[in-house]
């Protein structure tokens, strides 16, 4: 009996047709699990060779001020060239570290809060993969005065900041008082000990890194968040912790210009990101 060409041409069409949406079927999963490298963020500034990618990512925000972001750039290619010195060093020293590959190390930094149009708070957090036992990740803080393009620290909103004086053993209670709350809502009492806590001083420069937390009242700030990295204050699988102090513990301590910039409460949405 002949074959219906007919019929035959049908077959083959549906056949090609079935090949080609398995085909690309295929190729859309690979494109789901896979996402192309270009989607990732372009870096700033970077050095990358065959010993250690280092790159500083920096967010619109921070890009949309000239000034500030000039800063950070310049602050970040001393950090981009001492990496990568470090890296050609132990190379050179120990090639057998970098058997798998280079060194990745990344900066990002983000704004977290502007306050009265003026202060603006960025979150500096750095990751370090060397090939250890696991990559390590580190956070710090910037407070950026735009009125004078400058860095300040925290010492114009309050009336003294002397170490041990009633301002900072006054940050350092609530500081504690708020890391034993964060450690309880993740079953980490065991580890809120003095012991844990004890690099939580009643110094500037030793209590943590600081910004001014948002707040529900535009333009102000609720509080103090103090940033600490994983092992600051607990074991690195704990990871990182922010506490809180509100503006109103410390009201008693407030320059005219802290009163002015400090107000409000911390948004429910800060509190539960953990920022």
């Amino acid at each position: 009996m002949g074959i219906d060409v007919t019929y035959y041409r049908a077959i083959t069409r549906a056949g090609l047709l079935l090949r080609t949406i398995a085909i690309l079927s295929a190729v859309a999963v690979v494109s789901m699990v896979s996402p192309a490298h270009a989607a990732d963020p372009k870096p700033d500034a970077i050095i990358k060779n065959r010993t250690i990618e280092a790159r500083v990512l920096l967010d619109d925000r921070i890009k949309a001020d000239p000034a500030l972001a000039a800063d950070c750039l310049a602050e970040s290619k001393k950090w981009l060239e001492k990496n990568a010195a470090d890296a050609a060093s132990t190379r050179k020293q120990d090639p057998q570290f970098f058997q798998n590959g280079g060194w990745d190390f990344e900066r990002k930094y983000t704004v977290r809060s502007v306050v009265a149009d003026r202060y603006v708070s960025l979150i500096r957090a750095d990751y370090m993969d060397t090939h250890g036992a696991h990559p390590n990740s580190d956070v710090n803080t910037i407070l950026w005065d735009k009125a004078q393009a400058k860095r300040i620290s925290i010492r114009p909103f309050f009336t003294e900041t002397a170490d041990n004086g009633a301002t900072m053993k006054a940050m350092q209670k609530a500081v504690v008082a708020s890391l034993r709350i964060e450690k309880k809502k993740r079953d980490a009492g065991e580890t809120a000990t003095n012991e844990w806590f004890k690099s939580v001083e009643p110094s500037l420069l030793k209590i943590g890194a600081v910004t001014l937390a948002p707040s529900t009242e535009a333009g102000k700030s609720s509080g103090l968040t103090f940033h600490f990295p994983p092992y600051a204050v607990g074991p690195y699988a704990e990871g990182e912790y922010v506490a809180f102090a509100s503006w109103e513990t410390l009201k008693p301590y407030l320059t005219p210009e802290g009163a002015r910039i400090f107000g409000g409460a911390r948004p429910k949405g800060d509190e539960d990101d953990g920022q």
